[in-house]
């Protein structure tokens, strides 16, 4: 399925990103190397984090792209197989991921909100 999804340089998105498991509190279990990985994509790949929460199992971000920048989904996904890569192996996987390489941590992206934000 392809999603329309509203790109443009320098803007702000905001989206949320689950864990497969709602069950599971993988994010603030391991906050520490959430942090780690989040912190080695914003300095390769700079984001102003205007805002983000972090809940047992999901996360909700606002960020600021560069100017000449509308590549939020890259930094998503980097932030997401990081912290993947370094959790054990331990949940439920279906046959389609593994085909395709994916571990069961994360629910599949739906999509995100290109804010207007507005000086005051």
């Amino acid at each position: 399925m392809r999603y329309k999804r509203m790109l443009e340089a320098g803007a702000c998105y905001f989206f949320t990103v689950n864990l497969e498991d709602r069950s599971q509190h993988l994010l603030v279990e391991n906050i520490e190397l959430l942090r780690r990985v989040y912190s080695k994509v914003a300095k390769k790949h700079p984001i102003k984090t205007i805002a983000i929460v972090i809940m047992p199992d999901h996360l909700h971000v606002i960020w600021q792209l560069p100017k000449g920048d509308n590549n939020y989904a890259m930094r998503r996904r980097l932030i997401k197989s990081g912290f993947s890569r370094e959790l054990p192996a331990t949940e439920f996987c279906n046959k389609s991921r593994i085909a395709k390489g994916e571990r069961g941590i994360w629910q599949p992206v739906i999509g995100s909100i290109k804010l207007e934000m507005k000086k005051t």
